[in-house]
């Protein structure tokens, strides 16, 4: 009986914290799969290939409202671009222990990939964050799930546009 309340307990816990990283959707007011319009401060560093085959663009943010969590200094913001939409936000930091404290106080417990070296959060269909620490600095990367199925999605109609013309 205990177990099983025990189990529930965590299993709300689990939810909520999957359902804030959701509900908060990126870093401050920059929103996934949001149109880079609506971010202040972006300027255009390049275009690039994402995994071998997507045309992206990368941006930096420099704007005031972005320059501090809390007490901790934010080093600089990229954003990666498919189409208009931002489906990438990374954010470094100064190495400071409270960052990873207030992550885990706004979503809960990360996982740790042995694999990647780094602990995570996911928000099941909706985006992840990473968190990844450096000697110098903390990043963390917000991955839009949509706007990355989507990208897969344009690749499946370029396919089918050359089988058509055979």
């Amino acid at each position: 009986m205990r177990l099983g309340l025990l189990l529930f307990v965590l299993s709300i816990a689990t939810c909520t914290a999957q359902s804030e990283l959701a509900r908060r959707n990126g870093f401050k007011s920059i929103k996934l799969g949001s149109s880079l319009d609506s971010v202040k401060g972006t300027i255009f560093k390049k275009d690039f290939i994402e995994a071998k085959e997507f045309p992206a663009k990368l941006y930096e943010v420099e704007h005031p409202d972005y320059q501090k969590i809390g007490s901790v200094s934010v080093k600089h913001i990229e954003l990666k671009v498919y189409k208009g939409l931002i489906y990438e936000i990374n954010v470094a930091t100064e190495k400071d222990p409270q960052v990873m404290k207030a992550l885990e106080k706004s979503y809960g417990k990360a996982t740790y990939s042995i694999r990647s070296e780094h602990f995570y959060w996911r928000a099941p269909d909706t985006l992840s964050l990473a968190y990844k620490g450096h000697a110098k600095k903390i990043e963390l990367i917000y991955r839009s799930m949509p706007v990355r199925k989507l990208m897969f999605v344009d690749k499946g109609k370029k396919v089918e546009e050359v089988a058509e013309d055979f």
